[in-house]
């Protein structure tokens, strides 16, 4: 008999897609503004320049407190949003799926620190292989040739 507690904790997920490269961050819990002006802030510390972001409809997304922190930097951030309803368009949406269909398949933690661990490490194998992440840029089919 196999028998399986659940407490039903979330961990969630956001990353940034380069042309050759993802910056991603992982949280405890729903993703709400104070984890969304933390990812912006990662990615500030990481890419220089000027940078684009594209997003989809999350709430959070919207918020006063998030659009505070972009106009903080300045014209540093530039923001688009995808169109509503409009998942294949985002590279992203193929980066957590092929991390859950084929880095985590199967995976049954025994706690919730091992699914953050498992998470990490899967995320960090992806990033380095650039040929993985370009093809999340063809499959939405807004890769340069």
């Amino acid at each position: 008999m196999l028998q399986y507690h659940l407490n039903w904790k979330t961990l969630s997920a956001m990353a940034g897609v380069t042309w050759w490269n993802f910056y991603f961050r992982l949280f405890p819990g729903a993703i709400r503004s104070p984890q969304v002006i933390l990812f912006l802030a990662h990615l500030l510390c990481h890419i220089p320049g000027r940078l684009l972001i594209v997003w989809d409809g999350l709430a959070a997304h919207r918020s006063g407190a998030v659009w505070d922190f972009i106009r903080q930097q300045r014209g540093r951030i530039w923001i688009e949003f995808l169109p509503a309803y409009a998942p294949e368009l985002n590279p992203v949406e193929y980066l957590w799926s092929h991390w859950k269909q084929h880095e985590l398949p199967n995976f049954c933690p025994a706690s919730f620190g091992q699914l953050g661990q498992q998470a990490r490490a899967a995320l960090r194998r992806m990033r380095r292989r650039p040929s993985l992440v370009c093809a999340f840029w063809q499959q939405a089919n807004l890769f340069p040739l």
